[in-house]
């Protein structure tokens, strides 16, 4: 054989073996882009599942924030009814206020909260004494303590709520 059949054949076999591994490193790079991308896709859905999650809990949170602010309107709206009605000096604003304050109550709920506030309306409304006034007052709280708990057990931050008036305990 000649010289330039030997290079031929050199230059053959080079030229097969770089088409051989030219197509496996093909194969083996479009395996590599198809793993990248479905790794990349559980990453995104991944992020996506976070921010969903991350977005209700804040709906929840803003939830239970606007119940708690109605649910002090009303003790506060019942505390100076119940101020009124002990010390004789009944405002002719009271009185409304205690039933807007109460009416959102009962919009917001839920039903043992919104009881629960019925019951005090009716003791402020009714001749009772102050300790039954008291009850009432306080299993108004406990409902509305127990309604403002977060999905999972935790609770909304302590807002600061107005202090009892005068003469009145808890």
């Amino acid at each position: 054989m000649s010289e330039w059949g030997i290079a031929l054949i050199a230059a053959g076999s080079a030229l097969v073996g770089s088409l051989i591994t030219g197509w496996f490193t093909r194969t083996a790079g479009g395996r590599q882009a198809e793993a990248a991308r479905h790794a990349g896709d559980r990453q995104a859905d991944a992020v996506l599942d976070t921010v969903r999650a991350t977005l209700e809990e804040q709906r929840a949170v803003r939830v239970l924030d606007l119940r708690r602010q109605t649910y002090v309107r009303f003790l506060e709206a019942a505390e100076v009814v119940g101020l009124s009605w002990r010390t004789g000096h009944d405002q002719p604003g009271d009185r409304p206020a205690l039933q807007r304050a109460f009416v959102a109550v009962l919009l917001e709920g839920p039903e043992d909260v919104s009881r629960a506030a019925r019951r005090l309306v009716d003791r402020l409304r009714g001749d009772s004494s102050p300790d039954d006034l008291d009850h009432a007052r306080s299993e108004f709280i406990d409902a509305a303590r127990g309604t403002l708990s977060l999905p999972g057990g935790g609770q909304l931050p302590s807002a600061p709520t107005t202090a009892p008036a005068p003469g009145v305990t808890s």
